[in-house]
């Protein structure tokens, strides 16, 4: 699911070495990637990690949760946002303050990490990749194997059911239009990460995302994966149904400020960005472009 091309090493030599040239010595500003569901941190994810290093100067990690591909399927968001939050809080090197660059589902861990966890670092720049930051309104495809296929089978039974919830990551952020009143009372996490629940809405959580220096979200015009690509922009659909598709400054998490993205985005501190490939297909070109910059924010 969660695939890069090959990437150039030598482009990423060159361009590093360009765009070292043109700042002046500083200290880097260190970041952590979380990759998306059905990955894990060795392999492909690996190598996207060092090339941002490559590019940016600055140190990179891969943050794992658990097992990493099966983890991602199986253990609620909720859980692994709080392991995320332990083991960022236990890493001295982000200490000052850091960068996230997150992946597909990996993107609500991040967000989970900004706004839930206590005595934490600062988070200055987030660069979303393909995040269903408004939620999905379909399963997501499964196409990587039997893990995959029975995470997707259980999410087939019923998704607001407590079993559900508690066993399969994407429940937590499936929003069917038309379903929004047993998505607001079951779902166990996207409501709470959202702000959602009149009732319940949580002003850290605000503050906390509203102190972002950057965020950085980009969309991918051909992704097949999220329903709709737009909640990659935090756009979705209308309560009611499928009928209207709603822009982001059109939703009422928008509109009446539930987590600060309005207030973010009056600051000149939110980038929308797309690209024209399927789910997290970005090239080199496009990751100088729309990720390597936050990057490169250092320490002077």
């Amino acid at each position: 699911m969660e695939k890069y091309s090959r990437r150039s090493i030598l482009l990423s030599t060159v361009v590093a070495a360009v765009l070292f040239s043109l700042i002046p010595v500083s200290i880097s500003i260190p970041f952590i990637l979380f990759h998306g569901i059905g990955d894990k941190c060795s392999g492909g994810v690996s190598n996207f990690t060092q090339l941002l290093t490559n590019l940016s100067g600055s140190p990179g990690y891969c943050l794992e949760i658990g097992n990493g591909e099966k983890d991602s399927w199986f253990m609620p968001l909720r859980k692994q946002t709080s392991v995320a939050c332990e083991k960022v809080k236990a890493m001295k090197v982000l200490s000052q303050g850091y960068n996230i660059v997150a992946e597909s589902q990996g993107n609500l861990v991040a967000r989970g990490l900004i706004e839930f966890c206590d005595n934490a670092p600062p988070v200055l720049n987030y660069i979303s990749l393909g995040g269903p930051h408004a939620g999905i309104a379909k399963i997501p495809k499964c196409n990587s194997g039997p893990i995959c296929a029975i995470g997707e089978a259980l999410l087939k039974l019923e998704v607001y059911t407590d079993f559900v919830q508690d066993h399969i990551a994407p429940s937590g952020y499936i929003k069917i239009p038309g379903e929004i009143s047993k998505y607001l009372e079951h779902s166990k996490y996207l409501p709470k990460l959202n702000n959602e629940r009149p009732d319940e809405r949580n002003s850290t959580f605000k503050d906390r995302f509203t102190n972002l220096h950057n965020l950085v979200l980009v969309m991918f015009e051909s992704d097949t994966m999220l329903i709709p690509k737009e909640t990659a922009w935090f756009g979705y659909y209308e309560d009611e149904g499928f009928d209207t598709l709603l822009s982001a400054q059109q939703t009422k998490l928008y509109r009446e400020d539930w987590i600060g993205l309005k207030a973010l985005d009056a600051a000149g501190k939110v980038k929308f960005e797309s690209v024209l490939g399927d789910h997290l297909s970005i090239s080199d070109e496009e990751v100088v472009e729309f990720v390597v910059p936050y990057l490169m924010q250092n320490c002077m």
